[in-house]
C-alpha cells in the first residue's frame, strides 16, 4: 500500500489544522492506520492509531483530548482533527500503516516494523 499524506500548513496556537492520509495500492480496511510526527532534531514519535473499522483508537497522551484520528474505509482515506493546537505541536506529521496487531500496538511497534508510511506534511504552530 502507498500513503500520500496531506493537509499541513501554519496555524496559530489554539487553532485547527486537519490531515488527510489517501492510500493507493490496497485497501486500507484490513490496516491498522496511524499518525506519528517528528520536531527537528527529535525522534519521531507516535501520535495516533485507528483499528481497522474504527472501533478502536489509542492516543498518546500529548494529544489525548485535542486530536481525533477517524477513518473512511470506502474512501480508503484515514484522519487526524488536530485543535487547540500548541506550538510544541510544530513537527513533520507521517501516517502510517501496519497490517495486523491493535490501535495501541502501533504505538510501540518498532518504526521499521510499520508496513507503510506517507511522505509527511509539515505542520507549524505559531506562537
Amino acid at each position: 500500500v502507498q500513503l500520500q499524506a496531506s493537509g499541513g500548513g501554519l496555524v496559530q496556537a489554539g487553532g485547527s489544522l486537519r490531515l488527510s492520509c489517501a492510500a493507493s495500492g490496497r485497501t486500507l480496511g484490513s490496516y491498522i492506520m496511524g499518525w506519528f510526527r517528528q520536531a527537528p532534531g527529535k525522534e519521531r514519535e507516535f501520535v495516533a492509531a485507528i483499528n481497522w473499522n474504527g472501533g478502536s483508537t489509542y492516543y498518546a497522551a500529548s494529544v489525548k483530548g485535542r486530536f481525533t484520528i477517524s477513518r473512511d474505509n470506502a474512501k480508503n482515506t484515514a484522519a487526524l482533527q488536530m485543535n487547540s493546537l500548541k506550538p510544541e505541536d510544530t513537527a513533520v506529521y507521517y501516517c502510517a500503516a501496519l497490517r495486523y496487531g491493535t490501535a495501541q500496538a502501533m504505538s510501540i511497534r518498532p518504526k521499521d516494523a510499520l508496513d507503510a508510511w506517507g511522505q509527511g506534511t509539515q505542520v507549524t504552530v505559531s506562537s
